[in-house]
This record gives structure tokens, sequence and C-alpha cells, in this order.
């Protein structure tokens, strides 16, 4: 289907997902989300597809925030309506697509856009890249899952201090901290990012996604009996007796 506010690119195994309103840093608003929801619905069934790369268009901004016009004006219930929309339509379901979803964070990753690199399971930036969480300068905190998901990546400490204080910080302090896996000068960092996907493509798919599901549940108390569930289940699937013939073989495995 055709998009307005995205850019939906198929390379090989490969899927980009490219955040296209250049105008306003491609900040968040009602359409975009939805838009990506959609060309996420469309990849989780394309059995071409084994990884998802999500980024923005040029090499100022991955996402600068949410659209702040569309919620000025907002009451509590469709406030917590908006957040509640948010986080079940787009935000979960990255955290919990069953492939690979890879932020290329080229620039501000503000607010909502920080969120949704977060909300991502591998996140690379550009060296030009500046992350933070706004909200509190505005009054209000942030409401796509930020209050949950920086502490599990960073600890409650520096995240207390990122939400608190409002401060961006540089590229390099968020890989120091764990918010980020690496950084790259802006050229490189598709390319980068990609070198990583096609890597993680040519694995099993299969296994790929319980371990995203056993890893998601990794601080709570079903994490363990999960992760043995699935190891069991994966012995009785093609991708294991393909993995462990090819190894046996010494050959690469054909997923």
């Amino acid at each position: 289907m055709s998009y307005e506010n995205i850019l939906l690119k198929k390379e090989d195994k490969l899927s980009i997902i490219t955040i296209n309103r250049p105008e306003s840093l491609n900040a968040l608003n009602a359409k975009t989300i939805q838009e990506i929801s959609t060309a996420l619905d469309e990849l989780s069934s394309d059995n071409s597809c084994r990884v998802i790369i999500l980024t923005g268009s040029g090499e100022k901004s991955f996402v600068a925030g949410a659209d702040i016009k569309e919620f000025s004006d907002f009451g509590q219930e469709r406030a917590e309506e908006l957040a509640r929309n948010g986080q079940n339509s787009l935000f979960n379901k990255i955290e919990n697509m069953p492939k690979p979803v890879i932020a290329a964070v080229n620039g501000f990753a503000l607010g909502g856009g920080l969120e949704l690199a977060m909300a991502c399971h591998i996140r690379y930036a550009s060296e030009n890249a500046r992350l933070g969480l706004p909200e509190v300068t505005l009054g209000l905190i942030p409401g796509y899952g930020g209050t949950q998901r920086l502490p599990k990546l960073v600890g409650k400490g520096i995240a207390n201090e990122m939400i608190f204080s409002a401060k961006m910080i540089v590229a390099q302090k968020a890989k120091e901290i764990g918010l980020v896996n690496e950084v790259y000068p802006i050229q490189e960092l598709l390319t980068k990012t990609k070198e990583l996907a096609n890597t993680i493509a040519h694995n099993s798919p299969m296994a790929i996604s319980k371990a995203i599901n056993a890893v998601n549940l990794s601080d709570t108390d079903k994490g363990f009996e999960t992760e043995i569930k699935y190891f069991g289940e994966l012995f009785e699937m093609d991708d294991k007796k393909e993995g462990v013939t090819a190894f046996l073989e010494k050959r690469k495995p054909n997923f």
C-alpha cells in the first residue's frame, strides 16, 4: 500500500521504514504512528522479511518528538487515550514484533522519538545524534513508555536524571550508558545498520522470534520458565534440525 508520512523499502531479507516528515524533523503525529503500525503489520506477515530497520529521513533528525500541536488542548481523558492508543498500536507492537526491529538513530531522538527508539530491539546512532526526554519542560511526563523502558536500559538513577533534568545527551554518552549499542558517522550509519541486519537475517527466524519473547520477559517471574519452554519447543522445529545438521556437516545452515 502507499503511505504519506513514511517510506517503506524492501531489500532482500531486510525492510527499511523511513519516517519522512523532514519539514517537521520527522515529528510523530497520529497519522505517522498509524502508518508505521500498518507497515509493521504488513512486514510481520511477509515471510521474505527477516529484519526491520526504522530510521528518519535526512541527516538532522530520527524523530524530534511528538507533534505537540495535535494534543495541546487535550484534557485528561483524551490524553490518557492518546498515550494508551500509542503504546498499544505502535510502541508495544515494536517491542513484541516477532522480527527484530533496529533503530538507526540519525540525529535528534527526543520525547516520543527516543521512546520509539527504545521500543526497538537494538539501537545504532549517528555521531550527531542527540537523545532526551524533555516532557517535564512542558509540565508532562513521557507517555509512550519512556518511564518504563529507559530505567531497564540505563538504570533507575540515570533514567531519573535524564527525565527530571530534560537534558539531551550526545551519542557517545548514550553508548556509554547502554542506551545505544554503537555510534557511527552519519554517512556510515545505515550501512552499518544493514550489516548487522544482514547478519541477523541469516540466523534462525524461529529461534530469534522465541528469543525476543523470552528477553522481553527477562525482568518478570515468567522469564526463566519461558526460556525453558521455548528451548524445548525449538527441538521439535525444522530450524533446529537444519541448524544442528549443518553444524555436524560443517556447512552454513540454510534457514
